[in-house]
């Protein structure tokens, strides 16, 4: 748990809980009782809530614990009960935690919710620093004893007060993460008249592992603070606002600001440069999902995500590395059916009997694929005649994209079912999360499986704002690998919700992998989570590099997979330069020379020929197959590549 824990201060985007507050409020609990006191009196209703958030995309959840403290207790008589209401808050979130974790395979951690004293230290008298000390001490001691992962010292006034509270957390949990939270007025000063970058600074010093804002008067407000923080520090910046100022409706407290904006504000948030964001006081799970939303979207159009007309995948940047087991957890069933019906499961066939693909793979023989994109209109036609091309060349399999690039073109599983039922050369189906929730991306799996396609690519897919129509909305209940972990249950007979089908789907798994992205360690732990939730076989982004290739497949070999390098004939420098620079391709210099000195048009379809059959060469003893794009429909291109044939069609 504890190296878990410490990657969360790495730098990925964590998203948070809500208000708790707000959410007992909602359940009929008055608003001048000790809310501390639901902890022993009414664990159920706490657990509930912890519940929500997590079902909605929370990764770390507060314990309901903000007052817990002697001096907030006293005013209510409770002043003895600091040990037994956090022990209880904690162990309330831990259980809720260590379900999901057992359930669904996801990460999630508890963080041990520290608030003000509700005092001065000033009016604390002489002693005042010591005996706000020792206030925190006692909380913080009960909090780390109770199994939190880590503290959150939130909504601290003042500078003063927020550094006896980190002393205290030092002094008594050591071995604890700290992150320190300050609200803040309209001008984005702590309420003690210190600036938040002072405030920042100070804590930094102090050893905190990360620093932010939470509470104050709305997004906006707290954005500004972000970008104050992010100057003077390069800490994790934690972002949970309060969802705007409430009105009074009718005698009751009521926050307006409305999840969509709160979403919004999330991706704002981490552009600023925060890591960590969540809600506070009117905020409520649907706010989180729509938070979530927003973040899963963002990482996905930052990757570039399946940019090569969706031949292999970018790994998203963080919600994060661990946003792809906890994308999940919004969704009852998903990615863990089998964990709780065990009894229900029946393990699918043999690998080799599903599919020829299948076979292939699993006797270790070359496989031979070509990608063939949907058309935009209705005429398919010319598709049919490629694949029918290739098919008499010799070629395994035909790759087909699920709207590459967001834009609109005929569903890849009509284009699938079509090549198979008229040409008779068996089709892998690129399968993206942008456009369906879970509910659609089983049904569409069960009808392609009753349909006869037998080969899923699991793919995240391409933001709409990368494409045509870039308010169009995008989906993204689960990513790549949640969409892995779906498909393997339903091999194994299971629906999302643990419940059999009947039959099992009998798919081969694909996932896409890039070699060539930026930060190769999230790259290889994300491969790593593919084939740790069933995934069997890989294809690769188009490589023009063979040491980044070679550095890949040296870092998989402890769960390596059988993988299919992507191949891409260039057939011009302008292409080369749009792959390097529009999607994201590792591309070598020698080969952007070689292609501008290509004299002319045919010139440089030759040359981008020579260098893909130099990489099939070069890569064919160290993958199980290659996947050939046809740029701009040129099949006959493709079968040149693989040595089958001449200029076609």
């Amino acid at each position: 748990m504890t190296s878990e824990v410490e990657r969360l201060f790495e730098g990925g985007t964590v998203l948070c809980d809500g208000a708790m507050g707000t959410m007992l409020y909602a359940c009929g609990v008055f608003i001048d009782r000790c809310y501390d006191e639901l902890n022993v009196t009414q664990p159920e209703m706490v657990r509930s809530v912890h519940q929500q958030y997590l079902q909605a995309g929370a990764e770390v959840i507060e314990t309901n614990t903000f007052g817990a403290n002697r001096l907030r207790l006293a005013r209510f008589g409770l002043g003895e009960k600091v040990r037994e209401f956090n022990l209880a808050g904690a162990a309330i979130a831990r259980q809720c935690v260590d379900a999901i974790r057992e359930k669904r395979r996801a990460p999630a951690f508890v963080a041990g919710a520290v608030g003000p004293l509700g005092l001065r230290l000033e009016q604390l008298g002489e002693s005042g620093p010591e005996e706000a000390r020792a206030a925190y001490a006692e909380q913080i001691q009960a909090l780390a004893e109770g199994g939190v992962d880590l503290l959150l010292l939130e909504t601290m006034m003042s500078v003063g007060e927020a550094e006896q509270a980190l002393l205290a957390a030092r002094q008594v949990a050591p071995q604890l993460k700290v992150a320190v939270l300050f609200t803040v007025d309209e001008s984005a000063n702590c309420l003690d008249g210190s600036s938040i970058a002072e405030a920042a600074r100070r804590m930094e010093a102090l050893g905190a592992e990360a620093v932010g804002c939470n509470c104050s008067t709305g997004p906006a407000v707290v954005l500004n603070a972000v970008e104050k923080v992010r100057a003077v520090t390069r800490l994790p910046i934690v972002a949970m606002p309060n969802a705007g100022t409430p009105r009074s409706v009718e005698g009751r407290n009521i926050y307006l600001t409305s999840p969509e904006y709160m979403g919004s504000f999330a991706r704002k948030f981490v552009r600023a440069g925060a890591s960590w964001v969540g809600g506070c006081c009117g905020t409520t799970p649907e706010h989180i999902r729509a938070m979530h939303g927003a973040l899963r979207a963002m990482a996905a159009q930052d990757a570039g995500e399946g940019a090569t007309r969706g031949a292999g995948e970018a790994a998203p940047q963080e919600v994060g590395e661990r946003s792809a087991a906890r994308l999940s957890v919004a969704f009852p069933g998903v990615g863990g059916a089998r964990a709780g019906r065990k009894d229900e499961a029946v393990a699918p066939e043999p690998l080799s009997e599903r599919s020829r693909i299948g076979a292939a793979v699993a006797d270790g023989r070359f496989v031979t694929m070509v990608e063939i994109v949907p058309p935009k209109g209705i005429d398919c036609s010319r598709e049919l005649a490629g694949a029918a091309l290739l098919a008499e060349f010799g070629v395994d399999a035909i790759n087909v994209p699920d709207s590459p690039r967001a834009s609109a073109r005929m569903s890849a599983q009509s284009l699938c079912l079509q090549i198979q039922q008229k040409v008779g050369i068996e089709t892998i189906l690129h399968f993206t999360c942008r456009d369906r929730n879970v509910l659609g991306i089983q049904s569409d799996l069960l009808g392609a499986a009753s349909l006869g396609l037998k080969n899923i690519l699991c793919l995240t897919g391409d933001p709409p704002k990368m494409g045509n129509y870039p308010d169009a909305t995008a989906v993204f209940d689960v990513d790549a690998i949640g969409l892995a972990m779906i498909v393997d249950d339903l091999n194994h007979r299971l629906d999302i919700g643990g419940n059999p089908i009947g039959g099992s789907t009998g798919f081969t798994i694909a996932v896409a992998a890039n070699p060539g992205v930026h930060d190769i360690d999230r790259e290889v732990r994300r491969f790593a989570r593919k084939v740790e939730v069933g995934a069997e076989y890989a294809i690769t982004q188009p490589v023009f590099d063979l040491k980044l290739l070679e550095t890949f497949l040296r870092r998989i070999e402890g769960f390596r997979i059988p993988v299919i390098a992507g191949i891409w004939p260039l057939t011009s420098l302008r292409n080369a330069e749009f792959m390097k620079n529009d999607l994201r391709v590792s591309m070598p210099e020698e080969i952007l020379r070689r292609m501008a000195a290509a004299p002319d048009k045919d010139a440089a379809v030759a040359e981008g020929l020579a260098i893909a059959r130099q990489m099939l060469d070069s890569v064919r003893n160290e993958v199980q197959g290659v996947q050939v794009s046809a740029p701009f429909g040129r099949y006959g291109l493709a079968t040149q590549v693989l040595g089958l044939g001449k200029e076609g069609e």
